[in-house]
């Protein structure tokens, strides 16, 4: 049984837990999203890699109670997670990832733009990001067989069915590919810009930064399944950094808000890319 504050953080990232360790095992609980993110980085590193990423956050994580604001989700998205992105989705989204850059990047120097110029910035990148996070193989193969049976059980041949099969999918893919990103890209969205323009750390956890993270993962491995791991590593140690170059009372909320998040807790097995 785990007894030190370290064996806890550790124990409980292994296992996912919905909450971070009580105040009462493991000093000042890290904040909601932080905890949110973790778990979902943690759980796509290797074994190995992912316990010893763990002990370096749990050593950025003192004891003392801190407030601030999103500094360090600016920094991160400025310089790793938008950069990841802009490695494989395709050129037409290149402007728009520069253009978030450039908020994310100013927000982390201290001058945070308001929610409109945050909301026009999101929109073309959440639905770029979701379009690419689409699992298109998984959801071809499931509509290609079910288009294929129907035909068969009407009479098709089986060359006909097949073919009717693959008609239905290619139509049928591509259709929910765009549900499926217009519809993350307005419910994320709008909960991200409101917590970007308030430098809100409840706001921010309320908006599944978990999932979103699962989702950067997704879009990177969706063209190279082998990049996964890699892949992760560079966004948990860009987490990191950005944690790291804050000065000591700006790492993180460490305030507890009771009852956020509680919808992306829920929703932690059925994440946004899959």
């Amino acid at each position: 049984m785990p007894t030190t504050h370290r064996e806890v953080f550790l124990a409980a990232l292994r296992v996912s837990a919905a909450e971070p360790p009580s105040t009462a095992v493991a000093g000042a609980p890290p904040p909601d999203w932080l905890w949110d993110v973790a778990t979902a980085l943690h759980e796509n590193l290797p074994a190995d890699k992912g316990d010893a990423w763990a002990v370096r956050l749990h050593g950025l994580l003192g004891a003392e109670p801190r407030t601030t604001g999103l500094r360090a989700i600016h920094s991160w998205h400025a310089d790793t997670v938008l950069p990841l992105l802009t490695e494989t989705m395709p050129e037409e989204h290149r402007l728009a990832l520069a253009a978030l850059g450039d908020l994310h990047r100013a927000a982390a120097q201290g001058q945070v733009a308001g929610h409109d110029s945050w909301a026009t910035a999101l929109t073309p990148v959440l639905l770029g990001l979701h379009d690419a996070a689409y699992d298109r193989p998984s959801a071809y193969a499931e509509a290609h067989t079910g288009a294929r049976d129907y035909a068969l059980a009407n009479g098709f041949a089986p060359a006909e069915a097949d073919d009717y099969g693959h008609d239905y999918a290619r139509v049928s893919c591509e259709a929910n590919v765009r549900r499926f990103a217009d519809a993350h890209a307005e419910a994320v969205g709008a909960g991200l810009a409101r917590a970007y323009a308030t430098d809100s750390p409840a706001a921010y956890a309320d908006t599944c930064p978990g999932a979103q993270s699962r989702a950067v993962v997704r879009a990177m491995t969706a063209r190279d399944d082998q990049a996964g791991p890699g892949v992760c590593l560079r966004l948990a140690d860009g987490l990191l950094t950005a944690l790291g170059a804050l000065p000591s009372d700006q790492a993180g909320d460490r305030t507890r808000v009771s009852g956020s998040s509680d919808s992306c807790r829920a929703s932690r097995g059925e994440d946004a890319p899959s």
